[in-house]
């Protein structure tokens, strides 16, 4: 049973049960938004094969971009602990930032006065119409998880979902040493 209460600023950590979805399988997503109306987060465990140079060739920026989700994936997004350099941030909790102005934000990545471990980029994001979350919570499809990282921004992805299943114990510690693929076992 779940105790934590969906609140922007938690992860929500995919159930083992949901290892056939392939927009989710293994996700770990940081909340941004929750309301009456919807809900936003990023995947913070899917790093893809671009940079920001990548994506936006006249940004002096080699920092990965990761699958914020499956909606809208030909969108830029970022989360960051820098408001006082990125005007116009959404603060999501604890020091963790949403968004802001762009224009600020390219001066300072060719400038060099941002690091990677101060923001992350995302393509795309997770969303969830009203009431959707809440349903795919008691269908099981997600577990809550305070954000206790030191710095979201430099954890390495590799084994973070499988480090939370281990943090949750019980039967979880059964899933955290599961295949990806089960047709590897």
């Amino acid at each position: 049973m779940n105790y934590l209460k969906l609140n922007k600023g938690k992860l929500l950590i995919a159930e083992p049960s949901i290892l056939n979805d392939s927009s989710f399988n293994r996700a770990i997503v940081l909340l941004t938004e929750h309301s009456s109306k919807n809900s936003v987060g990023f995947i913070l465990n899917r790093q893809l094969q671009y940079t920001v140079k990548d994506l936006i060739p006249e940004l002096n920026c080699d920092f990965p971009i990761y699958q914020g989700g499956p909606v809208e994936q030909d969108n830029l997004y970022f989360v960051h602990r820098v408001p006082n350099l990125i005007p116009d941030s959404i603060e999501v909790e604890n020091g963790i930032f949403w968004g802001g102005n762009f224009d600020s934000l390219r001066a300072l990545l060719n400038e060099e006065l941002i690091s990677n471990s101060d923001i992350r980029f995302f393509l795309g994001y997770s969303g969830w119409s009203k009431n959707q979350l809440e349903n795919e919570m008691r269908q099981n499809s997600w577990f809550i998880s305070e954000n206790d990282f030191d710095n979201i921004f430099s954890i390495k992805e590799e084994n973070l979902w499988k480090n939370k299943l281990l943090q949750k114990g019980g039967d979880y510690k059964l899933w955290a040493n599961a295949p990806s693929d089960f047709n590897l076992n």
